[in-house]
């Protein structure tokens, strides 16, 4: 698979190509319905297969700290969709200049002109252009006259539930890793890069793994039960993580922090994928170091007691 940055940097990668568009968040199995949808429709046709995504996400541009939280990272969702056997990624930059670009310009100089689209799959609530005028009905306008051809997916429904991203936060809000795995087919994971951190986790005597988390504003909240792979080596830990800002040492940034039980060895700059199986607390302010210390070490044992009862 190949990540194009820009439909200016297109370069007649290709002379035609099946499409789809949107944000993907999360990569839920709606959208896996469609991005396998679209596949078929490229081997039908023996045309290129073009997903396009826009970054930052609109509601990020438009609203800022309003905005949803995020499930994936740009990373975390490009990995996803290359599994499922793109060809081709487009991100685009969303700039004012994109927002405000009319449905109808959009269609013609971007999906018919450089995209030269010969088929183009949308789900059912997406909408597109300046003041979100675009739709499928608005493609379907253009589609005759154009000679390709347009599809509406119909929503995914598990248990009388919508497959949405906004469901799927609504599962990790409530902590409901069980709902959460049934609406993305996988378990809830982030993955990063250990970076280094301040080491007062290790003056703690809790050393920890920390993980830049790529997004303005994690899905996640608290502290929590974990599993986690060791992208490099490939072996499987378990383990207590704290995601958030950190209030006892004033923290401005979220940061995903990951305390390996019986774990002692070097791993900066190794990829984790860190799974999360049972929400412990929220994330709290203590008065001093020492309670905070307390508080890990009875949440080491909790996690333990937990991880014990979940195996038997």
């Amino acid at each position: 698979m190949k990540i194009i940055r820009g439909i200016g940097n297109l370069n007649n990668e290709f002379t035609q190509c099946v499409l789809t568009l949107g944000n993907f968040d999360g990569v839920h199995l709606g959208h896996q319905q469609l991005i396998n949808h679209l596949i078929e429709q490229g081997k039908k046709l023996n045309l290129p297969t073009v997903v396009m995504l826009f970054e930052p996400q609109p509601l990020e541009f438009f609203c800022k700290q309003q905005a949803p939280a995020r499930l994936t990272s740009f990373k975390e969702k490009v990995m996803l969709i290359e599994k499922l056997g793109i060809d081709y990624i487009i991100a685009v930059p969303f700039t004012q200049t994109f927002a405000n670009m009319s449905a109808n310009t959009f269609i013609q100089d971007w999906l018919i002109n450089k995209l030269k689209a010969k088929y183009i799959a949308i789900g059912d609530d997406f909408r597109f252009g300046h003041g979100r005028k675009g739709d499928i009905h608005l493609l379907q306008n253009y589609a005759h006259n154009h000679h390709f051809a347009v599809q509406s997916m119909p929503t995914l429904v598990w248990n009388n539930l919508r497959i949405s991203s906004t469901a799927v936060r609504e599962a990790l809000l409530n902590s409901d890793f069980k709902l959460a795995l049934c609406l993305l087919g996988r378990d809830y994971t982030i993955e990063g890069r250990v970076i280094h951190g301040n080491a007062l986790a290790r003056q703690l005597g809790f050393p920890t793994a920390n993980i830049h988390l790529h997004r303005k504003k994690p899905a996640l909240q608290g502290v929590y039960l974990v599993k986690v792979k060791n992208c490099c080596s490939n072996q499987d830990y378990q383990g207590i993580a704290n995601i958030g800002v950190r209030p006892t040492i004033q923290g401005k940034k979220a940061i995903l922090e990951v305390n390996l039980f019986d774990f002692s060895g070097d791993i900066y700059g190794q990829y984790l994928d860190v799974t999360f199986v049972h929400k412990l607390r929220d994330e709290k302010k203590f008065d001093s170091l020492s309670e905070l210390k307390e508080q890990i070490t009875q949440d080491i044992c909790t996690a333990k007691e937990i991880s014990a009862k979940l195996t038997n």
